[in-house]
């Protein structure tokens, strides 16, 4: 059996099809592009805006033209699945908690926990899912459920296999990372878990995908000043207003988002912050919005994540008052472009002279290696041969056309 899967949202969804693609090469299935005529195509959709239900509507349209037996799964299938179902060529939809029951259904066994080896350089590791928070824009968690975290036995055994399977760096995801073991019968926490799998492993560098500010313990920045954690937070801040705040239910203010903020870029200097930005939310007006440029000018971030408000049918947000006009929505979104293009440019541009950690990836068209460092900058090496996975020092020379460019120092 030829089988293609389509992956779309989060790295949680990444995180989910990666396992699924292992667990089919471990039945000795075939896993192929979608334009290779697959027998199968498994579609994992999301839902976390309206362009997102989009997408996923055309990658099922897509997949079903090529023939392909389409089952489909995912945030945008768990909400709307008689939309999903009404379309032609869907053979299934499988509950987004039952992923791993479509090797079952195709007619093979069900693979244990170890962890085969998947095209990803940096593979993920889903230690929780679901989120018992109600963000008022967000859709999210009436997709996933509440609050499940994977026991810490599991986590290890899957982090020591990853290890062994030859992998340098191990990116640990969830709906809400931060809750990490809160629903355990031993209640942890993320940086306990975190401790324990650097015990627990040699060699491998930990990336943490993203967190939110409150969930940011001293122990945690501890860890991350050892050096096994690579220096790069994602930290949503979604606006700098505290009546835009207060409106999605963010569970912090602008204020101690800032104060938590400088305590971090303190403990771990030359840490790269990224964040993520809703433009247009309902009741944002102009003198709001520019309350978020100025904290996000003032602040200490690398990049940023800008999404323009979508309405999300079953959230309070959606009958709020205050919309937005989209065109002004629009004339926001160049402003957030503009401004993540400069906190791209200025911390590019501080890394020059210094050596960087970097997972070597891919060769480019150029014939130059391109990879990731642990500062989450993409960098290109010249380089004869390389183990695609390995983390090399390097040395960064200058910035061309928005990547770094340096040279493994042997």
């Amino acid at each position: 059996m030829r089988v293609s899967i389509i992956t779309l949202g989060c790295r949680v969804n990444q995180a989910e099809s990666d396992s699924l693609e292992a667990s089919l090469k471990e039945n000795d299935v075939t896993v192929v592009e979608l334009r290779d005529n697959p027998d199968v195509c498994i579609v994992n959709t999301c839902t976390v805006t309206a362009e997102s239900d989009q997408n996923s509507r055309q990658l099922i349209r897509r997949a079903s033209r090529t023939g392909a037996r389409v089952i489909v799964t995912g945030c945008y299938s768990q909400l709307k699945p008689s939309e999903v179902s009404d379309m032609p060529g869907v053979e299934k939809i499988v509950d987004s908690s039952r992923k791993d029951e479509i090797l079952g259904y195709l007619g093979y066994i069900r693979a244990g926990r170890s962890a085969g080896r998947v095209g990803r350089s940096r593979p993920y590791l889903k230690v929780q899912d679901g989120c018992n928070y109600r963000c008022s824009y967000c859709a999210v968690p009436l997709a996933r459920g509440r609050s499940r975290s994977l026991p810490l036995e599991e986590v290890l055994e899957k982090a020591q296999a990853l290890q062994a399977a030859g992998y340098e760096e191990i990116v640990l995801t969830g709906i809400h990372l931060g809750t990490y073991g809160h629903d355990l019968p031993v209640r942890s926490c993320l940086s306990s878990l975190v401790a324990a799998i650097i015990r627990g492993t040699e060699t491998c560098r930990i990336r943490l995908s993203s967190i939110e500010i409150n969930e940011i313990d001293d122990q945690l920045l501890d860890l991350m000043v050892s050096g096994r954690i690579c220096s790069h937070l994602h930290i949503p801040l979604q606006s700098g207003s505290d009546h835009i705040l207060s409106r999605m239910r963010r569970s912090y203010s602008a204020s101690s988002y800032r104060s938590r903020l400088i305590q971090v870029v303190t403990r771990v200097p030359d840490i790269s912050i990224g964040t993520d930005v809703i433009v247009g939310f309902p009741g944002e007006t102009d003198s709001l919005f520019q309350e978020t440029v100025h904290m996000l000018k003032k602040g200490a971030f690398s990049y940023l994540h800008v999404f323009p408000y979508s309405r999300r049918p079953g959230t309070d947000a959606n009958g709020f008052d205050g919309h937005v006009n989209r065109e002004v929505i629009r004339e926001r979104m160049d402003v957030m472009k503009e401004l993540n293009d400069l906190k791209r440019r200025i911390y590019r541009e501080s890394q020059i002279g210094k050596i960087l950690d970097v997972v070597l990836e891919q060769r480019m068209d150029s014939g130059s290696v391109v990879g990731t460092s642990g500062n989450y900058l993409k960098i290109e090496v010249g380089v004869e041969s390389f183990v695609r996975g390995t983390v090399v020092p390097v040395s960064v020379a200058e910035v061309r056309e928005g990547f770094l460019v340096g040279r493994v120092i042997e």
